[in-house]
């Protein structure tokens, strides 16, 4: 079991040995990893770190979601505006 308490999307990058993460449910927080397993672990103790900065610097801290989801696909591409 996936022990998460935000929901959490895994990108693939262009360079195989990076993929980003983020969490939808916890604004500003996203990190680096060189694998999905890399990137489950570092997510887990980072969303701890920033849940406490958070707290220290008096900002709101969003409620656990219930029922946290983890996406992995390809990294999302802006398109060209031109």
């Amino acid at each position: 079991m996936i022990d998460l308490k935000y929901s959490l999307v895994i990108e693939a990058t262009k360079d195989p040995t990076f993929f980003g993460f983020y969490s939808p449910d916890l604004e500003g927080f996203m990190g680096i990893g060189h694998s999905v397993e890399d990137c489950l672990y570092q997510a887990k103790w980072g969303i701890e770190e920033h849940i406490a900065i958070l707290q220290e610097r008096g900002l709101s801290v969003p409620k656990p979601n219930a029922n946290p989801k983890v996406l992995i696909q390809n990294e999302q591409r802006l398109e060209a505006v031109g």
